[in-house]
């Protein structure tokens, strides 16, 4: 094996990785919303979580990638440390997709159609039809499409380059005794461990040993313990991953170890037992593609078939090492590390963003009450819930403006640019919670009441603007823009309640029946439960815009109205709904 050799096999590796990265940044951009629906359906069920883990994975194509995302969901609370060890055992299947695809670089046959089962006979068409896609396509699914394509036929590339670049090495006699020392099944999990940490991807450690197999110096005896060690090796990224977290956080990065060493030592025992008393003939027969990967994948199903129904135990070995006391961790609510899964990531974020909203209403709630009951009581709770809202603003604010620089699809783009929007909305709604307060304060201070007629007429509108906050946190809760298209007939109602309680007090002032003073607080509390209802509309006009990938309020405000009898026959109900008693 000349020095060329040796550059074409690197060479080989870097596009091998480069490939599997690119295929899976694709495929998770392409299976976004099916990331964010198998997450939705998490549960307790330590077999739902198992097929959660199982799922992610074999999209995302990394195990390394999908345990991070789960330290950083247990970090955040998002997740229990319960609810991590079902995914975590399945993230370890899910990783052996990849072996079962590289194994279709090891078909030989002279059969034409096992020939056209080889990846050198299709990639180079795959490779076309993805370079199309990318340079002439406008769509971002298409696009991605592509970036899939070229990213499994640059990594089918790289392996049979490395398999090429290393087929000299059958005929030297020091690398035929290395792999006879790693048929030491000790020694052979430690190199397994060692490559895989180093170059934190079972998956890719897994190729590489594929790749080796093809000089027919890898026997069966040597492979078996080095895949073992590759899934101890793959734990390092967790590990690294899970330093800065809560205490939980990290108790999801040892079980990831601990089952993956309880896993290997159980099964390498037992291999080690069958060896030595069986000594079956296969142990010595040259590894495959195939067999590598059928090897990979059992090993993993034992390793889970074994531990599942234990998985108490690596909750309390994991609290063990990690035991209880004082968490000097500060919360967090997004993690930085679901940055790496920007579909799931937007998860969070719009699960944040409805806690936002929710708090905004309930602020907004409270301060009507004190309105329409002249009671200050709840001042507290309600400035509460304001610092709430704006410290939610703050954390999604930053983390949305980092996933949007992400590559991310059309449709992750329109829903990120919605809670953009969307979080100031709220904001400011929970403002007005607060400026509605000052208001009533400023009333008790003052010892200014309103009268009995005044009071009617506010509690229609009071009425109005719950209603459609309430609609507006359930139409984000949802992503409902069928729902949101209800809210603008309201918000047309409120302004003109608005208007008509506006002209009252002005008649009642010329009548003498209000003071000056209490038609300026009145006029104030006014115009903040309007723009109150106004920051409603642009909130869902944001959802429709969202769904209709149109970035154009006016336009969308337009469509809603013109044309439309639904629209028409709202405003109707709502305006016999809200229907003031007579002046």
């Amino acid at each position: 094996m000349t020095v060329f050799d040796v550059l074409t096999m690197i060479g080989g590796l870097c596009l091998f990785l480069f490939g599997m990265n690119v295929m899976g940044d694709g495929l998770e951009r392409r299976a976004g919303s099916s990331l964010k629906t198998l997450l939705g359906k998490l549960t307790d069920s330590k077999l739902k979580g198992f097929l959660t883990g199982l799922g992610v994975t074999a999209v995302i194509q990394s195990s390394s990638a999908t345990t991070v995302m789960v330290v950083g969901f247990v970090n955040s609370r998002l997740m229990t440390l319960k609810q991590s060890i079902g995914v975590i055992m399945g993230a370890n299947i899910g990783t052996t997709v990849t072996a079962w695809i590289l194994s279709l670089g090891g078909i030989s046959s002279d059969n034409l159609v096992m020939q056209l089962l080889k990846p050198s006979s299709f990639t180079p068409v795959l490779a076309l039809i993805g370079t199309v896609f990318l340079m002439f396509s406008g769509s971002t699914k298409q696009k991605d499409v592509g970036t899939i394509l070229l990213g499994f036929a640059t990594l089918m590339f790289g392996m049979d380059t490395m398999s090429d670049a290393v087929s000299g090495l059958a005929d030297i006699p020091a690398f035929q005794d290395l792999f006879l020392m790693f048929e030491n099944p000790i020694l052979g999990v430690l190199v397994g461990a060692v490559l895989t940490g180093i170059i934190q991807s079972s998956s890719a450690s897994v190729g590489i040993l594929q790749a080796l197999s093809a000089t027919g110096a890898v026997s069966y005896a040597a492979a078996i313990p080095i895949i073992m060690g590759q899934n101890i090796g793959t734990c390092v990224t967790a590990l690294l991953s899970s330093f800065g977290t809560n205490k939980n956080a990290k108790r999801a990065a040892v079980i990831h170890l601990s089952f993956n060493v309880i896993g290997t030592v159980v099964w390498l025992s037992v291999f080690s037992l069958v060896s030595a008393l069986a000594q079956p003939a296969i142990l010595g027969e040259s590894a495959t593609y195939l067999g590598i990967a059928v090897c990979h994948s059992l090993f993993n199903a034992l390793c889970t078939a074994l531990l599942l129904p234990m998985s108490g135990l690596l909750e309390r070995i994991a609290y063990i090492v990690v035991p209880e006391g004082k968490d000097t961790a500060r919360a967090v609510e997004l993690d930085e590390r679901l940055l790496a899964t920007p579909s799931i990531a937007l998860g969070q974020c719009h699960n944040l963003a409805v806690k936002m909203a929710e708090e905004a209403l309930l602020g907004t709630k409270m301060s009507l009450r004190a309105l329409l009951g002249e009671d200050v009581s709840s001042a507290g709770q309600i400035r509460a819930s304001e610092n709430s809202v704006d410290h939610y603003e703050d954390v999604l604010g930053t983390f949305l403006s980092r996933l949007a620089r992400a590559q991310i699809s059309d449709d992750d783009s329109a829903e990120v640019s919605k809670m953009l929007k969307a979080i100031g909305d709220l904001e400011r709604i929970s403002d007005h919670s607060v400026n509605i307060l000052e208001s009533v304060e400023e009333l008790k201070g003052k010892g200014i009441r309103f009268s009995q007629s005044a009071k009617q007429e506010m509690q229609v509108l009071c009425d109005a603007l719950t209603e459609i906050l309430e609609l507006t946190v359930d139409a984000l809760r949802h992503n409902d823009w069928e729902a949101a298209s209800a809210i603008e007939p309201l918000e047309q109602v409120i302004d003109h309640l608005k208007g008509v309680l506006r002209d009252r007090h002005i008649a009642r002032l010329q009548q003498g029946q209000c003071s000056v003073e209490a038609g300026f607080i009145w006029a104030d509390l006014l115009t903040d439960m309007e723009r109150a209802s106004d920051h409603c509309s642009n909130i869902a006009v944001s959802i429709i815009d969202a769904h209709d990938h149109n970035m154009n309020a006016h336009q969308s405000l337009r469509s809603l109205k013109e044309g439309n009898p639904a629209f028409f026959e709202k405003l109707d109900d709502y305006s016999r709904k809200y229907a003031l008693p007579q002046a």
